[in-house]
């Protein structure tokens, strides 16, 4: 069926983060690298206004014409380098590699296997987009023999994402067959859409959600140090400001809730005063008080799991050993939760 322009520029406006116009064009990769980056950033779905004519004459092109015209296109010759792809390879393969450090970095091997990986199927993902292609394996390679070199460092997405684009740079070609997504059922392609973001989605909400009061302290820190910034600019603070709680008047907007200063605070009180009771029940277990500093709740902690182990409690004891020392472990847990990232990494 031939493709419209005026109802992919319809799907673009209404739901083009979200890729429902390369859905409907039938270019499967380039939706679902807008559904987990919503459009790019946001840079991407802006840039493709003045490209649709392109993506829909090439979506018709396949659809009537089947293989591709050799002549247009030469298989043995690789496609024109791209600087915004290029650029894009590098930004979703940070991407990538940020989302597997919050929410798989508790996993064996997670410099060595996970996180490259994830960083490799990024920057491959953005490399697939279109007409083009690369060579999967050899952008892995690449990932897994830069990772080790970066061990343990909280920018090694950056490193092994520019090798992986350069990689899959150098191993660019334009695809032997035409992208048949236009041609297969709608259920089918959604289903398999769906599998993807979910598998991407489930770790990062449940490592967000996991431990909601420590991500909000952290991104309230991160906001007040980049509104801190602009200081001695009033009138630049109080905009920068406004931009980023855009989102949550949006979401009040159309959740009809509206975005008061007051809804927000009892927001916020329901979860500090969860936090707070577990904190409490914490440093009594640990028998510190609130005014410890992590050194002395450190202290404490390795004092009373040499007390508790269930090693040193042999014979009947063992058994209260074992659920004082999982005690134990909880609460530190929890107090290193509620630390500012600076005191947990000291």
């Amino acid at each position: 069926m031939t493709k419209s322009v005026t109802v992919t520029y319809a799907l673009w406006a209404m739901g083009g983060p979200l890729g429902l116009h390369h859905l409907y064009l039938g270019r499967d990769s380039h939706a679902l690298l807008w559904m987990l980056t919503l459009g790019g950033f946001g840079v991407g779905w802006a840039r493709e206004f003045f490209r649709i004519p392109a993506y829909v004459g090439e979506a018709n092109r396949e659809t009537v014409g089947g293989l591709r015209d050799s002549k247009r296109h030469p298989i043995a010759r690789p496609p024109p380098v791209s600087v915004a792809r290029f650029a894009g390879q590098i930004s979703v393969g940070i991407y990538f590699g940020t989302v597997a450090l919050i929410g798989l970095n508790s996993l064996s091997f997670f410099y060595l296997i996970v996180l490259p990986l994830c960083v490799g199927a990024g920057v491959h993902l953005v490399s697939s987009v279109g007409e083009q292609t690369t060579d999967l394996h050899k952008t892995l390679i690449a990932c897994v023999i830069t990772s080790p070199i970066f061990y343990g460092s909280t920018i090694s997405p950056l490193p092994i994402s520019i090798a992986a684009s350069v990689t899959a740079s150098q191993h660019r070609r334009f695809k032997t067959h035409p992208s048949s997504g236009s041609q297969q059922e709608l259920g089918p392609r959604l289903y398999r859409l769906a599998l993807v973001w979910l598998a991407f989605s489930a770790p990062l909400g449940y490592s967000i959600f996991h431990n909601t009061t420590a991500t909000l302290y952290y991104l309230s820190d991160c906001v007040a140090a980049l509104l801190d910034m602009f200081w001695f600019f009033p009138w630049l603070r109080s905009a920068v400001e406004y931009f980023l709680l855009l989102p949550y008047r949006i979401l009040g907007a159309f959740t009809g809730w509206g975005p008061s200063e007051e809804s927000w605070r009892k927001v916020l009180e329901i979860l500090l005063t969860e936090r707070s009771q577990r904190e409490r029940e914490a440093l009594q277990m640990l028998s510190v008080n609130k005014e410890a500093s992590m050194d002395e709740i450190t202290r404490s902690y390795r004092e009373l799991v040499k007390v508790w182990h269930p090693d040193h409690n042999p014979g009947s004891k063992m058994e209260e050993a074992q659920k004082m020392f999982i005690q134990i472990q909880e609460a530190y847990e929890t107090l290193l939760r509620g630390q500012k990232p600076e005191h947990r990494n000291k």
